[in-house]
């Protein structure tokens, strides 16, 4: 904060003998009628030029000069000044970095200026140098217009007037908000983000970042800048600026370093403003090959036996957001031939597959899975995916089309693979045409990999040997991997995810147990008998080879294997959220 003593520029003139006693006496005379900047004074009567008093005061001060045309913004730093502050003070926000606001100024030796600034940013301010008029241009080129004040950008009511919409429709289209809505996104895109939160509360506009699976914190975005950024994403994404009452969704197409990003946009009104969640989709994302999807082996060699079935259902299962869709991706490239007609149905079509002929499903006009699916069987095709089995009549129909001479693909939410099968029958799907059409089940889950640059080993501290032998039975060994955290990871010791999978293959006794009814666990139990390797113990096996953590496996897997009610469950919920 401002607020340590610092000599006037009139004593620092004078000490440099650049003006007289009696010039300095007529420049503060002339202050006191015209209330102009002393510097401003100096530079109109000629007694100084810009370049020489600005040089002056990187001397004597220690301040150093900035060029700012030709300096890199940082857009939450715009973000952090309105624009009546930097032409009130005459300042321009550079860059926001260790909690301090580089702030280039005309006039150092305000020293209200510092203090105000600081109190409304909430930062440290670090002042730089600056000629007013590199000031000025950066102030118009960068704010555009005139800042919303932030009572009305907070606004958070269900109407808005007339008026106000049009100056935010206007507002949102200039600098520095499309800025910093541009820099989010190339940042998240640049990070490998998979979605971007826009949480609006009550001190400002929290923004985090999904990456690898878990949000991260960014610099968080004053108050008044929440109703104009949440706006342009939604001028952006063709919505409804004037409704904050009702959820909407929406799409748009960005264009990120020669890459197309379709990203998925959806509103939702909170007591503070609008929650904004954009979902990134690259989509010419280059599909990747089945070896390379995290199969061990032996599930590779199997899972590439299933794909080779002529006709009969293959099922993905688990989470949202454990990679089922990227899986799917994988078989149809694999499985993408020219004497086949494949033919999919999805809510979104997230990549697009050269070959193959995508549905984008629309429940608007009634073009649900179900409906889309009746139609697909009379086009004459070989292979379906559909992208999720959501009610009852996709089930019926996905399952007619596998029993008719089709291979079938689909996804389930399940935590395992064997919940797929009672899913089915609790959707109405009758159990012997479950063991007539169903040819495997894949569980899967995505784990964050530690971080090839900083990994090194550890020795695991009491509560990690305790976790390791609540979820697999034994103790641990005496050293495991971690990673340490780098620039390269960002602090997280993580870097990039794989898939761990279990694969559930159909036979004669899980058939017969199908048909008795069997619950969940003892098809799964049946299954591990009969050589499945269950997901926690693939997940083991990349703890014991470096691949990733124990935390990490017990934070992805553990709701696969441990039962709610097992008292195991509380004390890895509580160690997983410390």
């Amino acid at each position: 904060m401002a607020g340590s003593k610092r000599p006037k520029l009139g004593q620092l003139l004078l000490e440099a003998g650049l003006i007289s006693e009696a010039q300095l006496q007529e420049v503060l005379a002339e202050q006191q009628k015209s209330r102009k900047r002393i510097g401003k004074i100096l530079l109109k009567r000629g007694l100084i030029t810009e370049a020489r008093l600005l040089s002056l005061i990187e001397e004597q001060l220690h301040i150093p000069q900035i060029n700012l045309y030709s300096a890199q913004i940082d857009a939450a730093a715009v973000a952090a000044v309105p624009r009546h502050m930097a032409q009130r003070y005459l300042v321009f926000p550079v860059e926001i970095k260790d909690n301090h606001l580089r702030l280039a100024m005309a006039d150092p030796f305000n020293l209200t200026a510092l203090d105000e600034l600081a109190m409304y940013a909430g930062l440290e301010v670090e002042p730089v140098l600056a000629s007013e008029s590199a000031i000025n241009y950066m102030i118009n080129q960068y704010y555009g217009v005139e800042d919303m004040p932030p009572e009305r950008a907070a606004e958070n009511d269900g109407g808005a007037a007339a008026d106000d919409l049009t100056a935010l429709r206007s507002m949102v289209e200039e600098a520095p908000i499309v800025k910093i809505v541009d820099a989010l996104i190339r940042r998240a895109v640049d990070e490998g983000a998979s979605d971007i939160h826009l949480e609006p509360a009550a001190a400002g506009l929290r923004v985090r970042m999904r990456i690898d699976g878990v949000l991260h914190d960014l610099m968080p975005y004053p108050q008044g800048t929440q109703a104009l950024i949440v706006s342009r994403v939604k001028v952006m994404a063709n919505l409804d600026i004037a409704e904050r009452r009702l959820p909407q969704d929406g799409n748009l197409v960005y264009q990120a370093g020669g890459k197309e990003i379709n990203l998925r946009i959806s509103t939702m009104p909170t007591i503070h403003g609008e929650k904004v969640v954009l979902r990134l989709l690259e989509k010419e994302r280059v599909i990747m090959p089945l070896e390379k999807l995290g199969f061990t082996p032996e599930n590779y060699r199997a899972f590439h036996g299933l794909l080779l079935n002529p006709y009969g259902m293959i099922l993905v299962t688990g989470p949202t957001g454990c990679g089922k869709t990227t899986t799917l991706y994988s078989a149809l490239h694999y499985l993408n031939r020219p004497a086949d007609n494949i033919i999919t149905v999805e809510d979104p079509v997230e990549y697009r597959l050269e070959g193959i002929n995508q549905i984008q499903v629309n429940p608007r006009i009634d073009l649900t899975f179900a409906v889309a699916l009746r139609f697909i069987l009379r086009q004459d095709p070989d292979i379906i995916m559909v992208g999720e089995i959501r009610d009852p009549e996709t089930a019926r129909i996905a399952v007619q089309a596998a029993l008719t001479g089709h291979l079938v693909l689909s996804t389930l939410h399940t935590n395992n693979a064997a919940g797929a099968i009672t899913r089915l029958i609790d959707m109405g799907v009758e159990n012997y045409l479950i063991t007539a059409c169903l040819a495997g089940v894949v569980a899967q889950r995505l784990v964050r990999m530690i971080c090839p640059r900083c990994a090194e080993p550890y020795r695991l501290p009491a509560e990690e040997r305790q976790l390791f032998r609540r979820l697999f039975g034994k103790e641990a060994p005496a050293e495991l991997t971690r990673g340490k955290g780098c620039k390269y990871c960002n602090r997280t010791g993580y870097r990039g995810r794989t898939s761990i999978q279990e694969l559930l293959l159909l036979n004669r006794e899980l058939r017969q147990l199908i048909m008795a009814g069997a619950p969940a666990h003892q098809l799964h139990e049946k299954a591990v008998a009969q050589g499945m390797v269950p997901l926690l113990q693939i997940g083991l096996r990349c703890i014991e080879n470096g691949v990733t953590t124990l935390p990490e496996v017990a934070r992805t897997v553990f709701s696969s294997v441990i039962d709610t009610e097992d008292e195991s469950y509380a004390e890895i919920v509580h160690y997983l959220r410390r």
